[in-house]
């Protein structure tokens, strides 16, 4: 049984449409369900998104506003991200070493939580947009860590036995300014993303829509990232992108977005909503005893990926990949009457 539109209407009245971006592409809603709807086991089971309403995972969280964080989060070195704008791109520094024409999009800096809250709260235009992005682990304060161990420890531990999931990796917090946005990328982990307070739009993409977004080079530092802005779309450059389509879910406090593996995710703080604070709990991905036809279009993903970070590690220069699949693959795997076209 699906969610009664008053649970619905209690979650959607602190925020409007005005306040959500506008993209080209169309959305499907992601079905938000009670954590005792049998749909929602299933579509866990089956790698689909679902939005739980009432799992109460982090409940004890729902208080963490910055208040309560700044006396309570402890004197550790917090980590902070910075942008020029609301863009917050992830990417792999150890890639980034390898390649001197790149350019960083963001910064990093660890700070005490006291002060990135006074960035926050007295940021004006034009200064650098913030993003805390923080394991939970010994840095946080004693009450934060009561808080953690009252999470619904049960609910997921339970899901991640009936999937046969690998161990929980880490569990991260979250903490931006309004409309700041993590571009359009996909991990290899499943995620129980948790809303703590404030409100974010989540729009996910399905495996099957790899070729759509166009994923960097995996030899490249924005590797798992999509190379589509999806504010300014180049169809020129992209024009698969035409094709695509999403699904999309606001989420507010106490709501638990499950995000399989391999789906690609964009995830915004809404425009003028103020700051938004989430954990997320991951998951190395389940262990296959047996492999199982016609496969899964993330196995396929995996695959492709896997069979590129082969290549890229093998030649030991990135440039040269590139060319070496073309040679690989042009004339011998494609239509040779669309080559001389393209």
């Amino acid at each position: 049984m699906a969610a009664s539109n008053s649970e619905v209407n209690k979650n959607c009245q602190r925020w409007s449409e005005n306040q959500i971006r506008k993209y080209t592409f169309p959305t499907q809603p992601i079905p938000r369900l009670s954590c005792k709807d049998q749909e929602t086991n299933r579509r866990i089971a089956a790698g689909e998104p679902v939005v739980i309403t009432d799992s109460h995972l982090v409940s004890t969280a729902l208080k963490w506003n910055l208040d309560y964080l700044r006396a309570n989060m402890g004197d550790g070195d917090f980590t902070v991200y910075m942008s020029d704008n609301h863009r917050f791109m992830y990417f792999d520094e150890k890639k980034f070493v390898k390649r001197k024409d790149f350019t960083p999009p963001t910064g990093r800096q660890d700070i005490k939580f006291s002060e990135f809250v006074e960035r926050l709260r007295n940021a004006k235009p034009g200064d650098k947009r913030l993003y805390l992005q923080q394991t939970l682990n010994d840095l946080v304060g004693k009450q934060i860590v009561m808080d953690f161990l009252g999470f619904n420890w049960d609910y997921v531990t339970t899901h991640q036995r009936k999937n046969n999931w690998g161990p929980l990796t880490s569990n991260l917090l979250l903490i931006g300014m309004e409309g700041n946005v993590t571009p359009c990328h996909y991990d290899e982990q499943e995620n129980f993303f948790c809303q703590v307070y404030g409100y974010k739009r989540c729009l996910l993409f399905p495996p099957s829509m790899f070729d759509c977004l166009y994923a960097y080079p995996i030899y490249h530092p924005h590797d798992r990232q999509s190379q589509v802005d999806f504010e300014n779309p180049d169809f020129d450059k992209f024009p698969k992108f035409r094709d695509v389509l999403g699904y999309e879910a606001v989420v507010g406090p106490g709501d638990v977005l499950y995000i399989p593996m391999y789906w690609w995710h964009q995830i915004e703080s809404l425009l003028g909503g103020g700051e938004t604070v989430s954990v997320n709990f991951w998951y190395k991905a389940s262990s296959v005893s047996k492999v199982e036809y016609p496969l899964k279009d993330h196995q396929k993903v995996a695959m492709m990926r896997n069979i590129e970070k082969i290549i890229s590690d093998a030649l030991n220069d990135y440039e040269e990949v590139d060319p070496f699949l073309q040679k690989m693959i042009c004339g011998r795997y494609m239509d040779m009457s669309k080559i001389g076209n393209s």
